[in-house]
């Protein structure tokens, strides 16, 4: 599963040394998609002046023991959960970064974040949408600091159902900074202390309550593993971290949140919601094909999302499967409500009504939401600066997520040139999932199960839903492609 979106989904690379021309490559493409790296000095001072305020009076919740679950090394940390039984049901208590606190609308550094939009992760490290003095510090929820938040509390029914949800902003402490190794070691009969013994199993009966009412509601969930590359033979191979069970049931809470959001916000008639439209019925065709190419076994009466929890994303033809399957999501975007609500608003994938609130430090759209549901719950008027904002967020984060998804293809694209760079000359099976015709010719897409890579050919003729073998021509790694052609 990547992120909570799935809007989008990317794959993350993990490098451990990154050769000095794929650097400058991601550089170029950096520059190429006036994706901003350094933030005006204007920007920078109001946000170390913003570290350096006292905290606001707010009230206290710092007896909550909650704790953050997150990649190791992390350091931008958005949300903290507790977790706790409610007669027969559940209670989460989510915090989430109040960025708002630190954000002065309208001023120098509101004006850089709306230029950035998003985080742009690659390999090269991340170029943050805050700066880090913030991202990575005053505004982080860290271990052991007292930090504003807008807290959540939701009430769940013994079948994971929503009984109720409110947000209110509340002074907090984070009691540890925990890693999803840490917590599925626990699940699966390890002891750490620093995790507090009831969450792995609340975590667990929750993320499954609520994966069984995506599953009946129609949503799906993807597991897409991380991809890696190792130092093999003098070059590079791709391997894939396969995702742990915990990862999921973490990203589950984060859905429940954008869902309960987006019911508040359209109670008040008010906010912003995620949306993505249905599958083309052309892309599940195409990835039926995919799936017989890599020889899993896919029957007509079985549906897409029944099919997903079948597979497992450590075997690579799965993972190639689900890497394909990411192309689903196709079309995500915002809706304003009041605004931009002609046809369908509900998240296809998710399959509900969605927000996003759940990032703020990563994702600008999300400051936004936080402050319609904070608002709707205490009963007081939506903020001037937010009413102001939303009619431009739509086209705001369209143009910054489509920067960001772009630079990360080129990443990815850069790395599989990478690992593909001492293979130059050998044969490669693979299925064509794609075939575009034009004055000179046929060009394919032809998925490779090992390494996982999706091989652009060009043919007098490519037999779609069949498998071919390809051959690996030529590499340039600075230019970020590959050239392979019928064997």
């Amino acid at each position: 599963m990547v992120g909570a979106d799935r809007g989008v989904p990317t794959r993350q690379l993990h490098l451990p040394a990154l050769p000095a021309r794929v650097a400058e490559s991601l550089d170029r493409l950096r520059a190429e998609l006036d994706i901003p790296v350094d933030l005006p000095p204007a920007a920078l001072r109001e946000a170390q002046e913003a570290a350096r305020r006292p905290l606001p009076t707010l009230p206290d919740a710092r007896d909550l023991p909650l704790v953050t679950v997150d990649p190791p090394g992390a350091r931008d940390l958005d949300q903290a959960v507790h977790l706790e039984e409610d007669g027969d049901g559940f209670l989460v208590h989510y915090a989430i970064a109040d960025v708002a606190s630190f954000v002065t609308p309208g001023g120098a550094l509101d004006a850089a974040v709306h230029e950035r939009g998003v985080t742009v992760y690659g390999p090269t490290g991340s170029t943050p949408l805050h700066p880090e003095v913030l991202s990575a510090g005053a505004a982080s929820l860290l271990a052991g600091q007292d930090r504003p938040a807008y807290l959540w509390r939701i009430a769940l029914a013994a079948d994971g159902a929503v009984r109720e949800a409110t947000v209110r902003r509340a002074l907090v402490r984070s009691r540890a900074q925990l890693t999803y190794a840490q917590v599925q070691d626990v699940v699966d009969g390890g002891s750490d202390p620093s995790v507090p013994p009831t969450l792995p199993g609340l975590l667990r009966r929750v993320g499954e309550l609520r994966l069984a009412q995506e599953r009946a509601r129609g949503g799906v969930s993807l597991e897409i593993p991380e991809q890696e590359v190792v130092a093999r033979d003098g070059g590079y191979a791709l391997a894939f971290r396969a995702t742990l069970p915990v990862e999921e049931w973490n990203a589950q809470i984060s859905l429940l949140t954008g869902i309960c959001a987006a019911g508040l916000m359209r109670g008040a008639g008010v906010g912003i919601l995620r949306t993505l439209p249905p599958a083309d019925p052309r892309d599940l065709a195409r990835l039926r094909r995919t799936a017989r190419g890599l020889g899993i076994a896919w029957p007509e009466d079985v549906s897409y999302q029944d099919l997903l929890p079948t597979l497992d994303s450590a075997v690579p033809a799965h993972a190639a499967f689900l890497t394909e399957a990411t192309t689903l999501f196709r079309g995500a975007g915002y809706a304003v409500l009041g605004q931009d609500e002609d046809g369908d608003t509900r998240h296809a994938a998710i399959a509900a009504h969605y927000a996003h609130v759940t990032a703020p430090l990563r994702r600008l759209v999300d400051r936004a939401g936080l402050e319609v549901c904070r608002a709707v719950c205490a009963g007081e008027p939506v903020p001037g600066w937010v009413h102001d904002a939303l009619p431009e967020l739509p086209r705001v984060m369209a143009r910054s997520t489509q920067r960001a998804g772009r630079y990360e293809r080129g990443a990815v694209d850069a790395v599989e040139a990478l690992v593909l760079e001492s293979r130059v000359g050998e044969e490669f099976r693979g299925i064509v999932v794609e075939v575009d015709e034009d004055d000179d010719g046929v060009r394919g897409t032809v998925v490779i199960a090992e390494p996982a890579v999706e091989a652009s050919v060009r043919a007098p003729e490519l037999p779609l839903g069949e498998q071919v073998t390809v051959r690996l021509e030529e590499v340039d790694v600075p230019g970020r492609t590959v050239r392979f052609s019928p064997a």
